[in-house]
């Protein structure tokens, strides 16, 4: 069973500064604190390490702490990645072969476990292991034993094993795809790297980190963060963790250069969840189709009270096809400020959208719900002279939305 190291306590120890300078490791979240003190505190006594965490997160940093804070620091450390090795020669690569074991093996060869022996093997994706070679891994942890791939005699070897998976592997055990008995020897210790989204402020200040490193090597003038952009980076899920956290910085930094990024152009470079396909990550205060038809309500609402005043102002004349209603509306906000209207009560929008579309004039034609949100968005295309980003302010809905309805009703993108 994996062995529990105690990690309890409010102050953090100077020997995780320490490791968190030499190894440029960026946060101060508690649960990021807690695997680092893990990996130190492992770091002397020889067991078995198995790192867990989502794909992103910086899993590789922890085999690195436990070798260099170790009695093996001045042996070899290899990195291998199971995942990228095929199938058929990763036993191979992993405990060498004789000259003449199979096609192209023209030389005997060392393997991974012979190199790196006194020192440590890294093996990430580890659940990418064929079930073939995970009996040869489970010897080597077992009693330090292998053999060459078409050899016969047996070699020892003493070699610390960190591995490192995203997958469950209680899952696959469960399916079959792992050995149990693997399982076990591989996770004498777990380390917990947590995902980017439960660690706070740590998005922020990896964000400025990423964001200062691109104008520093691409000497771009750099960039700042609005407090909506902070606070919906700490929102986001973040999927692809501190890689798709750099990807998207350093793409703001590249077209925000020497402006200070807004939480709209943050929300602009991130995916759309697609529904679809199962995806259910949380958008958190990103919005959604159903904010933008909240909205829509409270714009209706809005109206309603505005062509009451309106009729009364005209004689009962009303805005009839082919008129802009947006142009009769007074006291419009200016340009670039957001318009902002009540909310509307559930259990009236029925009726306010019936009178929004037909209480008008006995003579007039109404105008439908289609028309009235194809003027409104002409009307203010017109009043920012083309600009979409103030137009969807403007009319409080998202940059994408407006996109998709400038196209949807055929409007003029110049």
């Amino acid at each position: 069973m994996p062995t529990d190291i105690a990690t309890s306590g409010a102050e953090v120890p100077r020997e995780v500064e320490r490791v968190k300078q030499r190894f440029s490791i960026v946060g101060n979240s508690p649960a990021l604190t807690d695997a680092i003190l893990r990996a130190i505190k492992v770091a002397p006594i020889d067991l078995s390490v198995l790192i867990i965490g989502e794909s992103g997160t910086g899993k590789e940093f922890f085999p690195q702490i436990i070798h260099n804070s170790g009695s093996r620091k001045h042996k070899k450390y290899i990195a291998v990645n199971c995942g990228a090795i095929p199938e058929g020669t990763i036993d191979s690569e992993l405990f060498g072969h004789e000259k003449g074991a199979f096609t192209g093996a023209v030389a005997t060869r060392k393997g991974y476990f012979e190199e790196a022996d006194g020192g440590t093997i890294f093996l990430d994706e580890v659940a990418e292991l064929p079930l073939t070679t995970q009996a040869r891994l489970l010897r080597v942890l077992e009693s330090g034993e292998f053999m060459k791939v078409g050899s016969s005699v047996v070699q020892r070897t003493n070699v610390r094993i960190v591995a490192a998976t995203n997958v469950d592997l209680m899952g696959a055990v469960r399916k079959g795809k792992f050995r149990e008995d693997l399982y076990y020897r591989l996770s004498t210790v777990l380390i917990n790297v947590p995902p980017l989204h439960e660690r706070g402020e740590d998005v922020v200040t990896l964000a400025r980190r990423f964001a200062a490193g691109f104008s520093e090597k691409y000497m771009t003038r750099p960039i700042t963060f609005s407090d909506d952009a902070r606070r919906a980076m700490m929102l986001y899920r973040w999927p692809g963790n501190v890689r798709q956290l750099k990807n998207i910085v350093e793409q703001l930094a590249l077209f925000n250069a020497g402006s200070e990024v807004s939480r709209t152009d943050l929300i602009e470079l991130l995916p759309t969840p697609d529904r679809s396909k199962g995806d259910s990550i949380p958008m958190a205060d990103i919005h959604t189709y159903e904010q933008d038809r909240e909205l829509l309500w409270q714009t209706l609402f809005a109206m309603k009270s505005e062509i009451a005043e309106l009729r009364a102002a005209l004689g009962g004349a009303a805005p009839r096809r082919g008129e802009s209603a947006c142009a009769l509306l007074p006291n419009l906000p200016p340009r670039g400020e957001p318009t902002i209207f009540p909310a509307a009560p559930a259990a009236t929008r029925g009726g306010i959208l019936s009178e929004v579309l037909n209480d008008t004039a006995s003579d007039a034609t109404p105008l439908s719900l289609e028309d009235t949100e194809r003027e409104a968005i002409a009307e203010a295309l017109r009043r920012n002279n083309g600009d979409k980003r103030r137009a969807a302010e403007q009319l409080g809905i998202s940059p994408r939305t407006l996109y998709r309805k400038i196209h949807d009703f055929g409007l003029s993108e110049s």
